[in-house]
Formats: C-alpha cells, structure tokens, sequence
C-alpha cells in the first residue's frame, strides 16, 4: 500500500480501514469482472482526498467470478485486524438490483437491533457500504458495466479475531464487521472503541435494557454482574472512556447506569478526568488527602496518603484507619458523572473494586 501517512502529533504511521480494504478488493474484482485484468495496485478515492493504492495479495478470476484479497495495514495502530486477508468476490447480480452485499467467510451478521444496519444483514457499516457502490459505479462508468454486482465480503479468520471485539455482545456473530468513516486508521485514536461504547449503548436501548454498566475492564464487569445480574448486552466495556459513555447517555439516556473500575481510575474521575488512560491523566494524591481530611481523617493519615505510592496504598491505609476512601471516592465519582448528564434521565451509582473483584467502595 502507499500513502501511508503519519500522524503530525505522534509520528505513528497511519493505515487503512478494512472498509477501504474491502473497496480496494471491489473495485479491482469488478474491474477484473469486466476486462479480464486485474489493476495492480489499486487505487481508490477515500473522503478527505486520500487516494490510496492497495497491492493485491490474491486474485482469481473463472466463470464470471472475481475475487480480490487485500492484506489490511493498520499503521502503527494496535488494530486486531492488522495483517488480516480482507477479500471480496465479486459477480454479475440481477439487472436493475444494483450493488447487493453479502457477509462471506468471517463477516458477521447483524442479530439485534439498535446498530445502523437491519437485523439479517451483513455486518457492512453504511459508509464502507457507500464507498462501495460509488466505486462499483465508476468502474461500470468507465468500462462498460451495469454495475448490478453481488459483493461477497470475507475476512481470513475473522470469526475467531472477532471474539477479541464488541460483536458478539452486540449482537454480530460469525465475524467481524466491516469498518471506518474515512477509510483512514488513526494510530491511538480511539475513535473506533468509543463508536462501539456508542454502539453498545443503542443495542442496549434497542433490545430494552433499563440498566447499563459502565466498567473500566473485565474484573469490574465480572463484579457488576455478579451483584446485578447484567446480561452481557448490558455491559459497555468503557475503558479509561468514561466520558464517551457519560456524554453518550446524556443524548441517549437509559434509566440506569452503573459505573464500576478499580480505585485509581474512579479516582481519577472523583477529580474530574472524564478520560482514565494512565497517559492522560494521574491519580492526584493530594485531591485523595484533602478527601481524607474534608471526612474527619487525622493529620498523620492526610499525609500518608498524600504521599501514597499508588491509590491502592491509600486505601489500604484508610482500611486500616477505619476510614471508608473507597466510598468517598465512589460519591466523587458519582457527582463527576451526574455532572456531565447535566439533568439526563438517568439514575447513578458506583462501584469500586480492589485487583480481585472485592467492592471496596459504593455510591
């Protein structure tokens, strides 16, 4: 591939979307479909004015069929589909029909409601959908076609890389979906985790689901379920993105929200950080001092816990002191979190729980 830029502010290269991919494979298959030739590489048009060219990995063109493989470049993004073989078959579809999609081998299928797609469709976003057709469009254009086409698209493995993802508690199974807005992967965005925080929280809705968990990871999200009896379309693996699922309530409100994480990151948002990532936002020892002193602590616990190695170490000296930190940081927590609804309908309590799952503190 070529054209893979690096982002200004970090120097990670970026890469490409399996949606580009997938319109890559397309365009050369249908091409390949009208003019025995496959285009190597291919080039297509992304919004933004990018204008990448993919390298094909695999081609096979026999019998009015035309298939196109692309190895996904991610960039320097953590991508669980990095290096993953996106393919689309493509063949002569109905007159009139226009451009069918079809889920192949590893693109899932949509099952619930809720998501931008009609449950039974193949898990193929609307705007990998729309680049899709405009360059079906202009290869017809250009050579001759209809461009009435059935497009199969498949992802090597892509049933087993999709249970490190959302989509089985989303409701997509079989596979991945075929991703991206822009067709461009942004290294360390985290635009694609809160787009499925979001997602989560319409299916949520959809399947009419009055209580959500918000939790900072699997630990948190054994524990809340444990105590509340969540299903798992109920839990939002929010991360260190407490802010995407406040800000996302607030438009979309569900009557209930339980936020649950470990006492360094709830005390993180007990003092306003609305993003928990270690590298955009520290524990503040001293917020934690003046919460012990505002709650009748002694001067030798103020200072022991101002000067705590971690929050775990202040809250193992307020335990020992009989001083209840992790109640207090979960109501700082919670008044974070009420700050942001700004009024929303939507009810909230807090969870803090030690390395092993054990509540330490609630609000």
């Amino acid at each position: 591939m070529t054209e893979a830029g690096r982002e200004k502010s970090t120097g990670l290269r970026h890469g490409w979307t399996t949606g580009a991919c997938a319109t890559a494979a397309t365009t050369a298959a249908y091409t390949a479909l009208l003019t025995g030739e496959f285009p190597d590489p291919v080039a297509i048009d992304l919004p933004n004015d990018k204008h990448p060219a993919f390298a094909l990995a695999r081609e096979a063109l026999a019998d009015g069929v035309a298939t196109v493989g692309i190895v996904k470049d991610a960039g320097d993004d953590p991508d669980v589909t990095h290096g993953a073989l996106v393919a689309a078959r493509v063949t002569h579809g109905a007159p009139g029909g226009g451009v069918t999609f079809r889920a192949g081998e590893g693109v899932g299928t949509v099952t619930k409601p809720g998501l931008p797609l009609a449950v039974g469709e193949p898990a193929i976003n609307p705007v990998p959908r729309r680049l899709m057709t405009e360059h079906v469009a202009a290869v017809a254009q250009r050579f001759g076609g209809t461009g009435d086409v059935v497009v199969e698209v498949s992802v090597e493995n892509g049933a087993e890389l999709a249970r490190k993802t959302w989509n089985p508690r989303l409701g997509i199974l079989g596979g991945l979906s075929i991703l991206g807005t822009t067709g461009v992967v942004v290294p360390y965005s985290c635009s694609s985790w809160i787009d499925s925080i979001r997602r989560g929280v319409d299916v949520a809705r959809a399947v009419g689901h009055t209580h959500v968990a918000g939790c900072t990871g699997s630990t948190s999200e054994r524990t809340v379920s444990e105590l509340y009896g969540l299903p798992e379309d109920a839990l939002l693996d929010m991360g260190d993105f407490a802010g995407a699922v406040l800000k996302y309530l607030r438009r979309h409100p569900v009557p209930r929200l339980t936020i649950a994480g470990g006492i360094g990151k709830l005390a993180k948002l007990a003092d306003g950080h609305l993003d928990l990532h270690s590298a955009r936002s520290q524990v503040s020892f001293a917020a934690l001092a003046q919460l012990v002193r505002d709650a009748g602590g002694q001067a030798e616990l103020v200072e022991g816990v101002r000067g705590a190695n971690t929050a775990l170490d202040a809250l193992q000296q307020c335990a020992a002191a009989g001083l209840p930190l992790g109640d207090l940081v979960a109501a700082g927590a919670r008044d974070t979190s009420l700050g942001v609804l700004r009024g929303a309908p939507v009810e909230v309590d807090v969870v803090v729980i030690d390395r092993a799952g054990g509540i330490v503190g609630r609000a």
